[in-house]
């Protein structure tokens, strides 16, 4: 319909359609800069700003090649759907906002060629029900559901915002027979947890990597397909990077939320990941122990609170509020973090980002010391 070209954007490339079937995976090739490769191109999508008429229309047109949608509420004064599309070579990823419809299967539509993927599905708000032949199922935020695009089935989603992977039948003979035995369910078990935050993970994640990348992430996700929807003793090991990265990712989150808190420790978090005291001290081996993490994490916070000039509370009511109970060990902290003492920054000021001795500034002896903060922080 005229006026949706005002609405699709790929990077890089002329508008392209919404249609995961239209897609030219040659229409985007990455700009190189200086011999690099520009970042993954990402296909996008929006009915706002469309006629009403036309706003649902062209929403269920972008999704005709997989799925027949129909408008619950067409009184609405307007219908939102949001999509943005990242072609992954082997794999399709996306994020979808969408408000309230039905959808069904199109294999009972004999005027259409469907597509026959999997997909596995995660809720990051909203709900939706699905009915297929033998089973039902809802799924709600969180949760990763498995669809088989090429079987029978209908239902309903709210108001939702979602990630969807799409997973060709042959990427492998394993994963299709591991998704297939899984197919019109949702994976509550950890594991399937662990995947869902995993699809989040490379939903951040995608902005930053190159085509050279895409290898490498269509093996992770597949191992971690393979270790999250059937779990085994070898599936789990082949995934390991992958799920470590991920249970690292959850452990950053989780200090950024409660950073302030009391009870903020290594108990805590390993029991908010759901794994051992050896896992946990593996994952954070590198980072010198999860204790350190977090007073590296609060000592930065504290950087920013000592150079924010709407801040002028007393330094040792900035180090209590961050664990320090003893200003003479916040004081040593402080200086090893950042190589100035905390009424050094407070007298200085600053931008609230640490400003870290020069290298040519420091003797000779202490710049591996300062190299190595570098990479801890």
């Amino acid at each position: 319909m005229e006026g949706v070209t005002n609405h699709v954007r790929a990077s890089g490339s002329q508008p392209s359609s919404g249609s995961l079937a239209n897609l030219d995976r040659n229409a985007v090739a990455p700009i190189s800069l200086n011999g690099r490769a520009s970042s993954l191109p990402s296909f996008e999508f929006s009915t706002v700003g469309l006629p009403r008429a036309d706003q649902f229309a062209m929403w269920r047109d972008s999704f005709a090649p997989m799925l027949e949608l129909s408008d619950i509420d067409p009184m609405t004064a307007n219908f939102k759907g949001r999509q943005k599309l990242w072609d992954l070579g082997s794999l399709v990823f996306a994020e979808i906002s969408t408000d309230r419809l039905a959808f069904s299967s199109l294999p009972g539509h004999v005027r259409r060629d469907p597509v026959d993927h999997f997909t596995m599905t995660v809720l990051l708000a909203g709900q939706t029900r699905t009915d297929a032949l033998k089973t039902a199922f809802t799924a709600g935020p969180g949760e990763v559901q498995v669809h088989s695009l090429g079987r029978s089935f209908n239902g309903v989603v709210d108001n939702s915002e979602m990630l969807m992977l799409f997973v060709p039948r042959d990427l492998s003979l394993e994963t299709s027979a591991t998704l297939g035995s899984a197919e019109f369910s949702t994976l509550g078990t950890g594991m399937g947890r662990l995947f869902s935050d995993y699809l989040a993970d490379v939903a951040n994640r995608l902005p930053m990597l190159t085509r050279a990348d895409l290898p490498g992430l269509a093996a992770a996700t597949r191992a971690m397909i393979l270790a999250c929807v059937q779990p085994s003793a070898d599936h789990i090991e082949a995934a390991e990077a992958p799920i470590a990265n991920v249970l690292l990712e959850k452990a950053r989150q989780l200090v950024h939320t409660r950073l302030l808190d009391p009870k903020l420790g290594s108990e805590l978090v390993r029991k908010e990941l759901g794994i051992s005291r050896t896992r946990l001290y593996n994952l954070f081996e590198p980072f010198g122990g999860v204790m350190h993490y977090i007073q590296h994490r609060r000592l930065l916070s504290a950087y920013a609170a000592l150079t924010d000039p709407n801040d002028r509370r007393l330094i040792f009511q900035i180090a209590e509020e961050r664990g320090f109970s003893d200003g003479a060990e916040f004081g040593r902290a402080f200086k090893r973090a950042f190589g100035y003492s905390p009424s050094e920054v407070r007298n200085r000021g600053g931008g609230g980002i640490p400003v870290r001795p020069e290298l040519d500034d420091c003797p000779s002896q202490q710049r591996l010391g300062v190299l190595l903060r570098r990479l801890q922080g």
